[in-house]
């Protein structure tokens, strides 16, 4: 297999006691989108806090993480492309926490022609070399030869709103910024505002062509009645204005 292509081994070129591995690092990121795919939300897996009570303040990450490496090491590397996934099972030794480094690796152990079978055995051990976790899968090997271009590396957000709540909270108790917005002309930077300043977070200028402003507030039932407005006919020059304003250290008046 190189870099560019992803190659598999059909059920005859399969020998007993060949084996592939797959190494990956746990990250947090991996925790949160295993816990946003699976719904295993155990905080054992998620809160930092309980982690530090009662797992030496470490998270630990989902037993599964380590059996899906192994789907990786059958779906891409032995047999790779073709290989339907018949049953696994697994045995969980030691738990999992984030910044272990954990190799998966699967060896032919039997084969059977008869529905082109192959069992593989399962081990996945950690940087210490100890194992976290051990099996047997049982696959259908592709019967045809595949070489496929790599996929596309897959990008990955998991939004989190804790930190943004907690962020929330500390600036609620301090007091609002005053704030110069330019051009709020449209339904998300004027939403944006009045979030802001209903939150208690800024003191806003409306910087852009009142009229407008005023259209796009009564459109979308935005209340901005209590803002001060500085009249700029177009986005330039209310960006201009606004940096202005700010130079000068402008105070709201309402």
């Amino acid at each position: 297999m190189s870099d560019d292509f992803i190659v598999n081994r059909t059920f005859d070129e399969i020998r007993v006691g060949d084996s592939a591995s797959l190494v990956r690092t746990l990250t947090g990121q991996d925790l949160r989108l295993f816990a946003a795919l699976s719904g295993d939300v155990n905080p054992a897996h998620l809160d930092e806090n309980y982690s530090r009570h009662f797992h030496s303040g470490r998270l630990v990450g989902h037993n599964l993480w380590s059996g899906a490496l192994i789907s990786g090491v059958l779906g891409t590397k032995l047999p790779g492309p073709g290989t339907v996934y018949l049953s696994q099972e697994l045995r969980f030794l030691r738990p999992v926490r984030v910044g272990d480094t954990v190799t998966a690796t699967v060896t032919a152990r039997a084969k059977r022609a008869d529905g082109r079978t192959v069992e593989f055995d399962c081990r996945c051990v950690n940087q210490h070399d100890e194992a976290v976790a051990s099996g047997v899968a049982v696959v259908c090997a592709p019967g045809e030869h595949l070489r496929l271009p790599w996929p596309e590396p897959l990008e990955v957000a998991v939004q989190e709103h804790s930190k943004y709540e907690a962020l929330l909270e500390r600036c609620r108790k301090l007091s609002p910024a005053r704030a110069a917005v330019a051009h709020p002309c449209d339904e998300t930077s004027l939403a944006a505002t009045v979030e802001a300043a209903e939150a208690g977070l800024i003191e806003p200028v409306l910087v852009g062509p009142p009229a407008r402003i005023a259209e796009v507030a009564a459109q979308h039932h935005f209340n901005i009645a209590g803002f001060r407005v500085v009249e700029a006919p177009d986005d330039r020059q209310a960006a201009a204005r606004a940096v202005e304003l700010v130079r000068k250290g402008a105070r709201p008046r309402c």
